[in-house]
């Protein structure tokens, strides 16, 4: 995979985190905060979208910042493990019958962050075999 390509991914994962906007109704569906308060917060869903211009403002420059990138993919993993906890303790159809766009939102954000922690760790597995930001 290219650099180019590589860079993309990036652009793609801050795009993924700024949908947050989509889904909250700019910050105003009261659903989504209400089946996870701690984490899908208000508060919660801005420092989401704060990662994600993280994520945008590394893109072009992936090769030098590959220990942050690593941090990326510890958030991520942080969060898909957050969604799958989530799910065993609660039933996305009870978020569905409230609001739609939060039961999607509920269904699809932690494996959209299990692919992006894949995504991440792969980027600096491969920079430390190029021997890149050592």
């Amino acid at each position: 995979m290219s650099i180019k390509t590589i860079s993309k991914g990036f652009l793609i994962a801050g795009m993924m985190n700024m949908s947050v906007l989509f889904f909250s109704k700019f910050f105003t569906n009261l659903i989504i905060p209400k089946f996870d308060p701690m984490v899908m917060s208000n508060f919660g869903l801005m420092m989401i979208m704060i990662w994600g211009l993280a994520y945008i403002s590394v893109a072009y420059n992936v090769q030098h910042v590959k220990w942050l990138i690593a941090v990326f993919a510890i958030e991520k993993l942080i969060y898909g493990v957050i969604w799958i906890n989530w799910h065993f303790q609660n039933n996305v159809s009870d978020v569905f019958k409230e609001d739609f766009l939060a039961g999607v939102f509920y269904s699809i954000y932690g494996l959209n962050d299990l692919i992006f922690c894949s995504f991440f760790s792969w980027v600096v597995l491969r920079l430390n075999k190029e021997g890149k930001n050592p």
